[in-house]
C-alpha cells in the first residue's frame, strides 16, 4: 500500500470519527424548558372525535373562545367534511401527508386540490369550503381567531 493511499485512508477515517462526534454533540444539546420547548408529532397528544374522523391538539389559546389560538388537527384517511363556513379568516398549513380542499356548497370530493406538504392555504371567513383526507392521514397547523365555530351549508 502507498504512502498516499494510507493518508487518503486515515483521513477518511478521522472525518468520519468526527462528523460522528460532531452528530452526538449536537443531538445532546438540551434546552432550557423554563425558556424554550419542542416537541416531535410523534409526542403530541391528540384528542379523537367521535365520530372517529379526525384528532386534533390545541397548541395554544382555545378555539372555542375569543382570541388567537393554533391547533394540530389530523384528518384519518378517507375521511373529509361536508361543505361549511367559518366565522374567520383561517391560516393553515400542511405539515404532513396531502389534504384536499374543496370550495362552494356542492360538495364533490372528486373536484377537490390536492394541498400537499408545506402548503399554505387561507380559508377566508363566511365562506363555503370542504375538505378532508384521502388515501393518507395528513397533519394541519390551523392559526385562526376564535371562537372557531362552524356552520354548515343550506
Amino acid at each position: 500500500m502507498t504512502k498516499s493511499l494510507v493518508w487518503r485512508r486515515l483521513t477518511l477515517v478521522v472525518f468520519v470519527v468526527a462528523a460522528y462526534a460532531w452528530v452526538g454533540a449536537v443531538s445532546a444539546f438540551e434546552i432550557d424548558p423554563k425558556i424554550a420547548m419542542a416537541q416531535t408529532l410523534d409526542n403530541i397528544k391528540w384528542v379523537e372525535a367521535r365520530n372517529g374522523s379526525s384528532a386534533s391538539a390545541t397548541i395554544t389559546g382555545d378555539p372555542s373562545k375569543e382570541g388567537l389560538y393554533v391547533q394540530l388537527m389530523k384528518w384519518h384517511a378517507h375521511h373529509n367534511s361536508t361543505p361549511h363556513k367559518h366565522p374567520h379568516d383561517r391560516f393553515i398549513m400542511v405539515l404532513s401527508g396531502t389534504w384536499w380542499v374543496g370550495t362552494g356548497t356542492n360538495y364533490d370530493m372528486n373536484s377537490t386540490a390536492p394541498m400537499k406538504a408545506g402548503t399554505i392555504v387561507t380559508h377566508y371567513g363566511n365562506q363555503y369550503h370542504y375538505d378532508g383526507a384521502k388515501d393518507e392521514d395528513c397533519v394541519l397547523e390551523i392559526v385562526g381567531m376564535g371562537p372557531a365555530t362552524s356552520t354548515p351549508a343550506p
